[in-house]
């Protein structure tokens, strides 16, 4: 191995981990475009113009990142470095903000919503991604800074005021703060905590088990989730205290400085707001004819900026005479109205879903992007947007994604030969194959004799009632389905029996169903970082870091 190899490479064997790979052709509810994407991003070029196979690739789109961005890096740094000092960032990753003031720098970029305690655990994950990769390209010669984007400019609620959790009894459970705290159409960065989040956080420690983490724990969750911070920054402290050894870099959008930098983009986006719509809701048709899905609702007359009004965003559209208006108002724009308003007052506009991304690459040098299976979805209509506004459209790689088998759930699999995928058809097939392979193997045995030995004297009957009478025999087809019928019935009541008897298996099993398969979903979509930190400490944060494989695109099994 060189010099530059340990940055890039998975270790974790120095934790004591064991790392097992499931192709994500395996997971349920995976989008064919996704799934094309992960096999071969350049196949889909049409579709993904900077698309690379993998990793290594990108040290060759060095020169065009930097060729093509104008944003002044001094101001840049400026507004990052004010706002990462009043998070509390570590020393780190003040001297990442630094290095971003090099001509020679590029970013490797990853966001995501500011859930509460930072949600789901594929938050985490994307961050360390981009943490892992930036280390691997400077290793490598390529100098990259990783960056956090908070999307701050969201006002979708619902989806980031409550966070799961497994509860010390094994359940899946969460805690949340009101619904009042915001206002309908309101950002959720400028969303302000009040004492509510100090009843959210009491009951989070309620639900987790006790361990000699906790302390460390809440000290870091009331500093953060205090009464009186906004929730982007609150996001922000949490992210920053658990990613500051590796000098995470985070950005908040809805930075006043940093609106002004982005004023340019903005402008030019409004003044070709009416291409920019036509191209994206083009890709999506083409997309749809090709047989893969449109992830984001495109129309031909959608203006790509929100605007601000009343704190709340207001999506703008086209009417028959080509002038913008938001649902609700009176009054109209024209495109070069908005288009010099956006120059004059740019914190009055937010991007929409087709120009986030580009925005994101105008203020950082881009070298790639880090995104999830609907990140990636998108990006095949948002390169419509980078095309119309002549830029370089960023290639966007796989976050790296995992399901973490704690000792107590890893020694359930290992006592009954279970693995994660099992869990994917739900809990009754799980306990089927426990009953029959362990509990009753004996009765299950039986079963199997009675099923083949009426099987056979169906057959026999079958073949003299062929021979007899026709019509006998397609009679008994329906017979043939009535007993399986029965006898399948039958099993299904002896395996519930079973568990019964055994009820301490039937709990370790739910146990491990939660913890794997939450909700028939995937553990890193649905579990917050608490439970994991409550259990492990600040360790799991490391562990997590050394178990990421840049080199894969399948899903990580991490036992711990």
């Amino acid at each position: 191995m060189s010099t530059t190899e340990p940055a890039c490479q998975s270790t974790p064997g120095g934790a004591g981990l064991r790392v097992e790979r499931l192709p994500f052709r395996n997971v349920p509810h995976q989008s064919r475009l996704f799934l094309e994407y992960l096999e071969d991003p350049t196949a889909l070029r049409r579709f993904y113009p900077e698309a690379v196979r993998s990793h290594p690739e990108l040290s060759g789109r060095r020169a065009r990142v930097l060729e093509a961005y104008k944003t002044e890096r001094d101001a840049l740094a400026d507004a990052l470095a004010e706002s990462n000092r009043r998070w509390n960032a570590s020393a780190e990753t003040l001297s990442n903000i630094e290095r971003l003031r090099s001509k020679e720098s590029v970013a490797v970029v990853t966001g995501q919503q500011t859930g509460l305690f930072t949600g789901p655990l594929y938050t985490l994950y994307k961050a360390l991604s981009a943490v892992k990769l930036a280390a691997c390209l400077t290793a490598r010669g390529t100098d990259a800074v990783p960056v956090f984007w908070m999307a701050t400019e969201d006002h979708d609620w619902e989806e980031v005021q409550t966070a799961q959790v497994i509860a010390c009894d094994g359940r899946l459970t969460s805690v949340g703060v009101p619904d009042g705290l915001h206002e309908e159409g309101q950002q959720v960065g400028g969303v302000l905590l009040d004492v509510s989040v100090e009843e959210a956080t009491r009951r989070l420690f309620e639900l987790l088990p006790s361990s000699e983490f906790l302390p460390d724990l809440e000290a870091l969750l009331r500093d953060a989730y205090a009464p009186g911070r906004g929730y982007g920054e609150a996001f922000a402290r949490m992210l920053a205290a658990l990613t500051g050894r590796y000098g995470l870099v985070l950005l908040d959008p809805l930075a006043p400085s940093l609106k002004r930098l982005a004023a340019p983009l903005y402008s030019e986006a409004a003044r070709l707001g009416a291409e920019i719509a036509a191209a994206t809701d083009a890709r999506s048709r083409e997309l749809e004819r090709e047989g893969y899905h449109a992830q984001v609702h495109t129309s031909p007359d959608s203006f790509p900026l929100f605007l601000i009004e009343g704190g709340a965003r207001r999506a703008l559209a086209r009417n028959r005479d080509g002038r913008y208006r938001a649902k609700g108002t009176e009054r109209e724009w024209t495109a070069d109205e908005l288009a010099a308003l956006a120059l004059e007052e740019p914190e009055r506009f937010s991007p929409n879903v087709t120009l986030r991304a580009v925005v994101q690459d105008y203020l950082l040098p881009t070298i790639a992007y880090f995104g999830g299976a609907a990140e990636v979805a998108y990006f095949a209509q948002t390169a419509e947007s980078y095309r119309v506004l002549g830029r370089p459209a960023t290639p966007v790689l796989h976050r790296a994604s995992l399901t973490v088998v704690e000792r107590r759930t890893g020694r359930t699999l290992e006592r009954y030969g279970l693995a994660l995928e099992d869990f994917f058809g739900g809990l009754d097939p799980v306990i089927a194959r426990v009953v029959e392979g362990h509990l009753g193997s004996e009765v299950a045995g039986v079963f199997d004799e009675t099923d083949a030995d009426v099987a056979r004297a169906l057959d026999q009957l079958q073949t003299k009632l062929r021979d007899f009478d026709p019509t006998l025999s397609d009679a008994l087809d329906g017979g043939r389905r009535k007993i399986a019928h029965q006898l399948e019935g039958l099993r299904a009541r002896f395996h519930r029996a079973q568990m019964r008897r055994d009820r301490a298996v039937l709990r370790q099993l739910e146990r491990a169903a939660t913890a794997l398969y939450p909700e028939k979903g995937l553990q890193e979509r649905h579990v917050n970082v608490t439970s994991l930190l409550a259990r492990h400490g600040r360790y799991f944060v490391d562990w997590i870091h050394d178990a990421i494989d840049l080199s894969t695109t399948d899903h990580q099994i991490v036992y711990l």
